[in-house]
């Protein structure tokens, strides 16, 4: 499947502001059953700098800096990505999730696709007693980690309700788990919180899903979402498994990958700083387009 992706990010501010310096992570990732065909980003007012880099999760990375003094900024990101993905089925057998545990903390390596690095505490994601208590519920002694995490992922889809005005990025996991109420963001954080605290090696996915309107019903543009969730390593057969606790669903063709790092706060797709407004309007306008 070839996805034509334009995500529209648009800041108004009450007051000029003299200077920005943003940081972008917009580019789809390549490999992992996707492949990158284009992208390209068009930034308005026109930035004095923009450098571009890897970080440590392999997500190309790019700094701009915007000296004009402007009341507007647009930061419009076009991509074309093929997706080609084919995950196990929810009852498939797999490896006993303790097992799993032990040769994740054997890892010898520390780059960024080693499973240790996703074990431990991150900076939105705190390994929380009853959280891991949560999770323990769905992981049996000796149950498979496939079946654990899709239990896993079943029940917070069903005991927790999506609610936008519940939540914004800082919320504090514990409050997000105590009311169960929440975003995308927020129930994949719960998850990997959950599977962390059983020593399981869980990181956090941004990307797009594609929405596909009620039947008869045309498709609204714009109307598309940024996302998140989960991803699981599950042994060196396996690799690593992506789960979408929002929907219920094991991650397959409709999901595109942008970033995957330890939480949020590793893969945020813009963040930086302004000098000059108190006060800002954010637009985000998604478009995933299906072109064959």
């Amino acid at each position: 499947m070839i996805y034509d992706i334009r995500h529209v990010t648009t800041y108004e501010y009450e007051s000029p502001v003299s200077f920005a310096r943003c940081t972008l992570r917009l580019e789809p990732k390549d490999g992992n059953g996707q492949e990158l065909i284009s992208h390209k980003v068009e930034i308005r007012p026109r930035p004095s700098e923009r450098h571009v880099r890897r970080d440590f999760f392999g997500t190309l990375t790019e700094s701009v800096v915007i000296e004009a003094a402007h009341r507007n900024l647009r930061i419009d990101s076009r991509s074309r990505v093929a997706v080609e993905r084919k995950p196990p089925a929810r009852d498939a057998a797999s490896p006993s999730w303790e097992s799993i545990r032990d040769v994740a903390f054997e890892a010898t390596s520390l780059g960024p696709s080693s499973p240790v690095g996703y074990v431990f505490a991150s900076p939105l994601v705190p390994v929380l007693r009853p959280v891991s208590a949560y999770a323990a519920a769905s992981f049996a002694r000796g149950a498979g980690i496939l079946a654990g995490a899709v239990d896993l992922m079943h029940r917070i889809r069903t005991e927790f309700r999506y609610d936008p005005k519940a939540t914004v990025i800082s919320t504090p996991l514990n409050e997000v788990f105590d009311n169960r109420h929440g975003v995308c963001q927020d129930f994949a954080h719960v998850m990997i919180a959950g599977l962390r605290g059983l020593g399981l090696p869980a990181a956090y996915v941004s990307g797009y899903l594609r929405t596909i309107p009620p039947p008869g019903q045309p498709r609204l543009q714009g109307a598309d979402a940024t996302h998140a969730w989960v991803s699981l390593w599950c042994g060196a057969e396996l690799g690593w498994i992506d789960f979408d606790p929002t929907n219920d669903l094991l991650v397959a063709n409709d999901h595109i990958t942008l970033a995957v790092g330890r939480d949020f706060s590793d893969v945020s797709p813009i963040d930086g700083i302004i000098v000059g407004s108190p006060k800002q309007k954010l637009g985000v306008a998604v478009d995933v387009l299906l072109v064959e």
